[in-house]
């Protein structure tokens, strides 16, 4: 059953065309991600599915021509970018302003049982019972509460703008609709949150649309991939390891198609020249045929891969000290006490909950915040280049790209003496010849953030401090910054919610746990998750333990029988003890062949082959890890 039709959706702006008679359809059940460089017209597109719903919005973008049409029985809700809350409702106001029976049957169940009126709460009783909507309510609570929303009665104008976005992102699961389209989800939430919601939306019945960078989401939630790509679309039925795989024998295909029309180019081209210049005596056929080839041959190959040519300063013995410090905000505690010398090569990745201080921390290594007490020392050979989370900020409203740049420096230079222009230098940045003039307030967030990145790195840093750097770059762009970091002679600290950034670019962790506690732990994040299980596990063995003790003392010798026969049941069969320790086996081998494939798909030497097999792999694994952890912790309640 199509959910949504497009045919020949054209939209520009200006002289800029953004894409040209796309037409695509999205089926009932489908879940499907659009990528794109930045610029190519993602969110543009989304907006202009905005424009032809039957949902008001300010993002809103009208089409130049073409068909969009929405199947009519179906609610659709969108999550985008710069969702517009109303200041004034609370969190759970807000969630609840759908205009959707289930919701209002609840909303006016809570408002009576608030104010206590009888006839209020019996006529909205019966109605959530005549909806069947008992269990909405139950399912509100628990997305609030997973992603961190549980004081309901705050003013949404009060809340941060992570909390909005995570507002914004209840708001939209808790619609439930046949249609979910959204745009960048996993932005501001952290790595449980994102977690949950890969789940959620795994075994939600929703058809979905979305955007996103994150590419560990992409290659599970994914089953088929639209790539935006010169004005055009393309569509790859598999997941995000089948669509690399797919993209590189398309690209593969071209080059030759257009190798051989450049070949017949040039031998055409000498013929046309040898001929008399009245058109009617040529071969009618073979000038035709000659345009045709032509237009094959000029056709642009985009291999346009940014590169990061700029050099690093030298980097002393010492670099980075950090003496007894400490630093709180009223109750509130960031570090109690840490002491930490950094070394050469560090590569330390920082994990924690939001709101538990990871910024702080950076800030406070980047002089921008005091400590309370301790001090951090830093050798006189560091430069710092630090890209924060905030937005390319300009004083001047008409600032062009290329006078960014220029006010740094007009030539850039790079290793063995060699220099480089500002425009050379942008071009490697992907930004062409046709963007320099460009003001920078007109750049999509993603340019807008590679720019900010070229700032930083042309100042040629040996100790990088990046703290969300995936938000916004396309996954062409991070990929290359990623190679750029594997080669990075200098420390690197990141904060980040990408796990698929942290696994290929960390050796340790610091991990923020709240109340000023930081434990370091070696390896990347797949380690991390793995431990934070392995301590469930043991926690719930001893959660067991004790419930054992607990039960044995209640026995007095004055139960009744039914009460002991009770007591008895909750030890496990012969069988089913034999089942719980082939489980716990089988769940290590399970978790160790997870680890593996994620190391084939985060490598970037992996064949084809490897990264389609391994994706197809992986989602079989997740599937039999989830299986057996349902059996696992159903025995476990007698074991």
């Amino acid at each position: 059953m199509n959910y949504l039709s497009i045919e020949n959706l054209t939209k520009s702006f200006g002289d800029r065309i953004i894409f040209k008679d796309l037409t695509f359809g999205i089926d009932q059940g489908q879940k499907v991600a659009i990528v794109a460089k930045n610029g190519a017209g993602k969110t543009t597109l989304l907006r202009c599915l905005y424009g032809e719903s039957s949902i008001i919005t300010t993002e809103a973008e009208q089409i130049d021509s073409g068909r969009i049409v929405f199947r009519k029985d179906i609610r659709i809700a969108f999550m985008q970018q710069n969702e517009k809350l109303s200041d004034t409702n609370t969190i759970l106001e807000e969630v609840f302003s759908h205009d959707l029976p289930e919701l209002k049957a609840v909303k006016a169940y809570n408002y009576a049982m608030r104010i206590n009126d009888e006839n209020l709460i019996m006529n909205s009783f019966e109605a959530i019972t005549e909806l069947n909507a008992w269990d909405i309510e139950a399912r509100v609570n628990q997305i609030l509460s997973v992603l961190k929303l549980e004081d309901t009665d705050k003013l949404v104008g009060t809340l941060s703008g992570g909390q909005q976005k995570r507002v914004a992102l209840a708001k939209v699961l808790v619609a439930d609709a046949d249609f979910l389209i959204l745009d960048e989800p996993t932005n501001h939430l952290d790595l449980d949150m994102i977690e949950w919601l890969e789940e959620y939306l795994q075994k939600s019945n929703s058809t979905i649309l979305m955007v996103t960078h994150d590419r560990y989401f992409l290659e599970v939630v994914c089953d088929n991939i639209l790539e935006l790509d010169d004005q055009t679309i393309y569509k790859y039925k598999g997941n995000f390891s089948y669509y690399l795989e797919k993209k590189a024998e398309r690209q593969a295909s071209l080059e030759t198609t257009v190798g051989k029309a450049q070949n017949q180019f040039k031998k055409e081209l000498e013929w046309m020249r040898r001929q008399p210049k009245a058109r009617g005596v040529k071969q009618k056929a073979r000038i035709e045929a000659f345009h045709d080839t032509k237009a094959v041959a000029k056709q642009r190959i985009d291999k346009d891969e940014m590169e990061i040519p700029v050099k690093m300063a030298r980097l002393g013995t010492k670099i980075l000290e950090m003496h007894g410090v400490g630093k709180a905000y009223g109750d509130l505690k960031i570090l109690n006490n840490l002491t930490y010398t950094f070394k050469r090569n560090e590569r330390l990745g920082i994990v924690g909950k939001n709101g538990v201080g990871k910024s702080t921390f950076l800030n406070m290594i980047m002089g921008l915040e005091n400590v309370d007490k301790g001090k951090i020392v830093t050798g006189d050979t560091v430069v710092f280049g630090y890209y924060s989370q905030a937005l390319l900020k300009t004083e001047d409203p008409n600032q062009k790209v290329i006078d960014v740049i220029r006010d740094i420096a007009e030539f850039i230079p790079l290793e063995k003496g060699r220099q480089m222009s500002a425009p050379q230098f942008l071009e490697k940045f992907l930004f062409p010849r046709n963007m320099h003039y460009n003001f920078v307030h007109k750049l999509s967030g993603g340019e807008k953030r590679r720019l900010k990145l070229m700032t930083i790195l042309m100042k040629n840093p040996n100790f990088l401090i990046l703290d969300e750097p995936t938000n916004d770059l396309d996954i062409f762009v991070m990929g290359v910054l990623e190679e750029y970091l594997r080669s990075f002679q200098g420390c690197l600290i990141v904060v980040s919610h990408d796990r698929y950034f942290m696994d290929k670019m960390v050796d340790h962790l610091f991990v923020f746990e709240g109340e000023g506690e930081i434990k370091d732990l070696l390896g990347n994040y797949t380690s991390y998750r793995k431990h934070l299980q392995q301590s469930a596990k043991a926690n719930k063995t001893v959660a067991k333990s004790e419930e054992k003790i607990k039960v044995s003392t209640l026995d007095d010798g004055n139960s009744s029988k039914e009460e002991k026969v009770e007591q008895k049941k909750v030890k496990l069969s012969y069988k089913e003890k034999a089942e719980f320790d082939d489980l716990e086996k089988e769940m290590e081998k399970l978790e160790e062949e997870k680890i593996k494939l994620s190391e084939i798909l985060s490598n970037p030497d992996s064949s084809n082959d490897d990264l389609m097999n391994g994706g197809k792999r992986l989602s079989i694994v997740m599937d039999e890890l989830e299986s057996k952890s349902d059996r696992w912790l159903e025995l476990s309640e007698f074991a």
